[in-house]
């Protein structure tokens, strides 16, 4: 089985760093402060950064997007110990990552909105990338759908294993509505995590046949991630 997991609020909380830095890269990228940011949550970062530009009345083009891509990169390798400090990972999730590292028949990888270089940094600060292939996996960057991003993590995690993951043996875990979304638009199974700001009731109404509460008992999760409900 392979296993998408989401990163923020599924996995880890920044408590505001991820704001913050976007207010200091935004500025060095574009010579101007940021005035307002773009909704955020289950949103590929490509998409937030061309509609932030947007609303900061400054034109989205790739120059544009390329430059605060590398402010973003940057600002989150600088604030490496803020965010290690004021962020944490989720209760449960290194337990949960690690119980599951050790099963032959899952394949752990992420699915996030996140720029590829941010997701590396977020999850080295917390510990919690030596349980996934992260070279399996589908990030902000990638394409700005994030229902795209299920097919290109299949993709990469079939060329890195030699097994096909179809559909039926791929799973996404999420805490939005939007994760949800990308899940049942591409297919998949998929586990909703209340740990964001969705309740469990939300994600549900979103189409997940499940939605924990958080990711306290491993052996849970684990075996909804084995036997998922719902017929994809």
């Amino acid at each position: 089985m392979l296993v998408l997991w989401d990163i923020d609020h599924t996995l880890i909380e920044t408590r505001g760093v991820g704001f913050a830095i976007y207010q200091r890269a935004f500025p060095t990228a574009t010579g101007r402060p940021l005035d307002q940011l773009a909704q955020i949550a289950g949103r590929t970062e490509l998409d937030i950064m061309r509609e932030t530009l947007r609303v900061n009345e400054i034109e989205p083009t790739d120059d544009a997007i390329d430059s605060l891509a590398a402010a973003l990169i940057q600002g989150y390798n600088d604030a490496r110990n803020e965010l290690a400090t004021i962020g944490r990972a989720l209760p449960g999730a290194a337990a949960t990552l690690r119980q599951l590292a050790t099963d032959p028949r899952v394949h752990q990888a992420v699915l996030t909105g996140n720029l590829r270089d941010v997701a590396r940094i977020k999850l080295e600060t917390y510990g919690l990338d030596t349980y996934l292939d992260l070279d399996a996996s589908a990030y902000g960057d990638d394409h700005a759908d994030r229902t795209q991003l299920v097919a290109i993590a299949q993709l990469r995690a079939t060329g890195r294993t030699g097994i096909t993951f179809d559909n039926a043996h791929t799973v996404l875990i999420g805490d939005t509505p939007n994760d949800i979304k990308a899940a049942t638009a591409a297919g998949v199974h998929v586990i909703g995590v209340a740990t964001g700001k969705s309740t469990a009731d939300d994600l549900i109404a979103a189409g997940a046949p499940v939605a924990l509460t958080d990711l306290t008992d491993p052996a849970r999760t684990a075996g909804l991630i084995l036997n998922p409900p719902g017929v994809v």
